[in-house]
């Protein structure tokens, strides 16, 4: 029997709901094609930036001694072969198109479902975990080879100049049946992973221009006495983080600023405990120990059996703070991943949260969201059913960055990771003496 959570140590703690993250990613492989499931829902459809999570993690993994170097391997390598000989055609029924993927794949087929678009921030996420597979994977075996090379053609074959449509930054999206979605990445983002691939690209890069045009819609502000780059929901000052280490290394923007990334997602940490204190719409159980606005899974308007008062609900979406969407609804995932930013902080709301709603974990396994708003007869919060690849993605790999940095020293030894900072502008601490051993 497990040792209740107050009796167990912070890393020991750490140490047990990283493994359960990582497990998530064994227990809902899909053996035929080694793609992995959106959500642990049996109707779960492939989500590419899962499968990018996923490779991400076998490292850690084998590491820790949680699986053994060699099954890791295979895994990685099975996943990578299906999208090396999968249809690039573009057609309706395909996966992918000029290099990127469909979002969302039919679990068995590998093809697109759900009529979904072309995404260039999932194939860019996918193509993260690729490469710190590749990274990892470094021995001279034929097995450990053959991986690099795969990776080596998925990432060339790319075209991240189509992606742009002729725009001065890349779309968020593509579909057969009508081109390329209206919108393209405006605002601070997910995205600087991104363009970070786009411009390293050796064979179809985009020019300096489109990372300063998108810089340039960038919203810097001061929020509850923190000046800060503005993003709302807690994954934008995380997801890029969880392959490169922006300590210490700055744009042209954050030179200006006089701030880096990482401090800037250390300040929105600030920003949301601030806000859960405040509690401008009276929401249940928030404060300075319960916060965590994010992409998640929360109650919809259809949510039945609770005894409730007619509200505004979201099902899944990206809370943000300060203006919204605020549902009531908290994402312990992403107060987790924010351990190597605030890891006091974090820790302290982990064990609260825990504390007072142990529904909240299944395994070991943080759900994707709960609302304290909404509670059965038992007492007991709403819960999301299920769980989210991303969000037990962002955990292994946020965990282990604060943990050793294993993912961070992958990517500080990754030529196009290197190639595409310096392009972007970024320079200082770790980069500048990545260059110096590139130029000698």
């Amino acid at each position: 029997m497990k040792a209740p959570v107050i009796h167990v140590s912070d890393d020991d703690l750490l140490d047990r709901h990283q493994r359960a993250a990582f497990e998530y990613f064994l227990r809902n492989r899909t053996p035929a094609n080694g793609l992995y499931a959106d959500t642990s829902r049996p109707e779960s459809p492939v989500s590419i930036a899962v499968v990018g999570f996923a490779l991400s993690t076998y490292p850690v993994a084998v590491e820790r001694g949680w699986i053994s170097r060699e099954e890791a391997v295979a895994h990685c390598t099975m996943a990578l072969h299906f999208f090396r000989a999968s249809n690039q055609d573009g057609s309706p029924e395909a996966t992918g198109f000029k290099g990127f993927y469909f979002h969302f794949l039919d679990r068995n087929s590998g093809t697109r479902v759900w009529r979904c678009e072309l995404s260039m921030i999932d194939t860019a996420l996918l193509i993260a975990g690729a490469l710190m597979a590749s990274e990892y994977f470094s021995e001279d075996t034929a097995a450990e080879s053959e991986l690099r090379a795969v990776v080596d053609l998925l990432y060339r074959r790319i075209d991240w100049r189509w992606a742009q449509d002729g725009k001065r930054t890349i779309m968020q999206g593509w579909k057969p049946e009508s081109g390329f979605l209206h919108y393209g990445w405006e605002g601070y983002s997910e995205a600087i992973v991104l363009y970070v691939l786009a411009l390293g690209s050796p064979t179809y890069p985009i020019s300096q221009a489109s990372y300063h045009g998108w810089t340039h819609t960038y919203q810097w502000e001061n929020i509850y006495g923190y000046n800060f780059l503005y993003a709302g929901p807690l994954f934008i000052h995380q997801f890029s983080h969880a392959w490169i280490d922006f300590r210490g290394i700055r744009d042209d923007f954050m030179r200006e600023k006089q701030c880096d990334y990482f401090e800037n997602s250390r300040r929105a940490v600030h920003v949301q405990r601030a806000y859960a204190c405040i509690n401008p719409a009276g929401h249940a159980g928030y404060e300075e120990d319960c916060w965590g606005f994010s992409a998640c899974e929360g109650p919809s308007d259809e949510v039945h059996g609770l005894d409730v008062e007619p509200r505004y609900l979201f099902g899944y979406a990206a809370r943000g703070v300060p203006y919204g969407p605020d549902d009531g609804t908290l994402s312990p995932p992403a107060v987790l991943a924010c351990m190597p930013f605030e890891p006091a902080l974090a820790m302290t709301a982990v064990r609260a949260m825990c504390g007072r709603h142990p529904e909240i974990l299944t395994d070991d396994c943080f759900t994707s969201g709960f609302n304290a708003d909404l509670r059965d007869e038992h007492d007991r919060v709403w819960v999301s059913p299920g769980l989210f690849g991303l969000d037990q993605g962002i955990v292994v790999m946020m965990l282990e960055n604060h943990r050793s940095g294993l993912p961070w020293r992958l990517m500080r030894g990754c030529r196009w990771i290197i190639e595409g900072l310096h392009r972007s502008g970024f320079e200082g601490g770790w980069l500048d003496d990545a260059h110096a051993r590139e130029d000698s």
